[in-house]
């Protein structure tokens, strides 16, 4: 399964001139494309809640200032009161670019971590990847069908304590980068996502009680030593269905991973990480 990657240098005339184009792009299927996309919110709340989740706000990542952990709060309540209590109708996509807007230091939006090419740096909106994470991760927990994901390209930070498998996350980037999820099913569901004192809490709900339970996993995980001294990341991931009874009715494949490691795979650490 393992494939071979290796750092990819590209000079900083055609990293400005390749966003332009896929921002422009990603307008074109926005606004002259074909699909229905969720725009509305509703302020009741659907009944029945399908998957939840929640992540730390506040996490000490090597060699990152707290201040940027603090602005990621910033960035992070403006982004989910776009996103909060979405509803997704049947033959709906969740667009989560389309939803939230450019980040803008205009809207309020500061400075905060981003990881370009596999290097921390800050930008004005950084740290809204933990908010696509949470997206991905709960809507592998519900019927709701990803219509796209972009992997991380880079493994930045060294395990510890991790709570899901690797590569089980969304990175984003505005607005190409984008994490779309359409509704399949017979029923309306409800994104409601917002911060506590200490956490980033998501959930879908659902207008119908759910009829399945999942458990997300990872196969074949495996770490390469490449030709140019490097060492990738890889793995699969999976998610098992279960009826209401608990009994097992499918194994399904979601996708793979494959990242280049910023940090030698041994490397013993207190940092606490996640997707």
């Amino acid at each position: 399964m393992a494939i071979s990657l290796e750092p990819i240098k590209r000079s900083t005339l055609r990293i400005y001139i390749g966003k332009k184009f896929y921002r422009l792009k990603r307008y074109k299927e926005w606004y002259f494309g074909n699909k229905k996309y969720a725009i509305k919110q509703s302020h009741t709340l659907l009944s029945h809640v399908i998957s939840s989740h929640k992540t730390i706000l506040l996490r000490e990542l090597k060699d990152v200032e707290m201040w940027l952990q603090h602005n990621k709060i910033k960035n992070l309540k403006i982004a989910t009161n776009k996103l909060n209590k979405i509803t997704i109708k049947p033959g709906e996509t969740f667009s989560y670019w389309r939803l939230i807007g450019h980040p803008t230091k205009r809207k309020g939006y500061v400075e905060g971590m981003i990881l370009h090419y596999g290097k921390v740096t800050t930008g004005i909106g950084g740290g809204l990847c933990q908010l696509s994470n949470l997206l991905y991760w709960i809507t592998l927990h519900s019927p709701l069908t990803v219509t796209e994901r972009y992997r991380h390209s880079y493994d930045v930070f060294p395990d510890s304590r991790r709570s899901q498998p690797f590569g089980s996350g969304a990175t984003c980037a505005y607005n190409y980068l984008d994490l779309q999820i359409k509704n399949e099913t017979n029923h309306t569901y409800q994104l409601v996502i917002y911060l506590t004192d200490t956490h980033l809490v998501g959930e879908w709900r659902a207008e119908a009680p759910a009829t399945r339970t999942y458990d997300v996993y990872e196969k074949e995980h495996s770490i390469t030593l490449e030709y140019w001294g490097g060492y990738v990341r890889h793995n699969s991931i999976y998610r098992k269905v279960f009826n209401l009874k608990g009994e097992p009715i499918d194994d399904e494949f979601i996708t793979e991973n494959h990242a280049i490691m910023m940090y030698e795979p041994l490397l013993e650490t207190t940092i606490e990480t996640s997707e």
